[in-house]
């Protein structure tokens, strides 16, 4: 017990030294419509159309992407990009990703979702790519604060440390699938946050209901 409340005590000051008004986490996706209506569709973009047009070749009959689709979908296209350094996209960091998309606990990602993940994957690659200045196929240490604050994200030195302890390997070098899993749930976590800081102060107030829901389905 000792341990433990030594252990949330470190944890909590690191969390209480964060100003989230500098995190800026991608706008929300709008909410999710099983059923595109005609007036939808017809205000569309191009762009839009042509995803659409992928995503239902991508998602199957039943326009929605499960885990296991979207780990055959990343690790596919992970076959073209020799560049960047990865064991590919497990099915378990699939679940998660999933997880913090899903927002009507589906289980699956419906169009808005994937695009809005899709969208957030190929502007991290770009950072990805970009702070790899050693061209290592992977970023290390010393590169990850720069590849965090391009994403939105700028942590201080303590909770880097934290996440390359979860995300890096032994000599602290991050691949490319636990980078993008682990920026994918540092933006839903803030995102989350976002809205639960009704009064915008920088803190928030759950239950044991919320707490749960929101650490246990990510």
């Amino acid at each position: 017990m000792f341990l433990a409340k030594q252990f949330l005590g470190g944890f909590l000051d690191v969390v209480n030294n964060i100003d989230s008004t500098q995190f800026a986490p991608s706008a929300p996706p709008p909410p999710r419509a099983h059923i595109l209506n005609v007036n939808a569709a017809a205000n569309e973009s191009n762009e839009d159309k042509q995803f659409r047009k992928v995503f239902q070749q991508l998602a199957g009959d039943d326009m929605e992407v499960s885990p296991n689709e979207l780990m055959n979908i990343l690790n596919k296209i992970l076959t073209k990009h020799v560049e960047l350094k990865t064991d590919g996209f497990s099915i378990e960091s699939c679940r998660s990703m999933v997880a913090v998309m899903d927002s009507d606990s589906s289980g699956k990602l419906g169009f808005t979702e994937f695009k809005y993940l899709w969208n957030n994957i190929k502007r991290w690659q770009g950072n990805y790519i970009k702070f790899d200045a050693d061209r290592s196929g992977t970023i290390g240490a010393n590169e990850l604060p720069g590849a965090f604050r391009a994403a939105g994200f700028p942590l201080p030195d303590q909770l880097f440390q934290m996440i390359i302890r979860r995300y890096s390997d032994e000599n602290g070098d991050m691949d490319f699938d636990n980078y993008i899993g682990c920026l994918v749930r540092l933006d839903a976590m803030c995102r989350a946050f976002k809205t639960l800081d009704k009064d915008n102060n920088g803190t928030v107030k759950v239950n044991i209901k919320e707490w749960l829901q929101l650490t246990m389905y990510s």
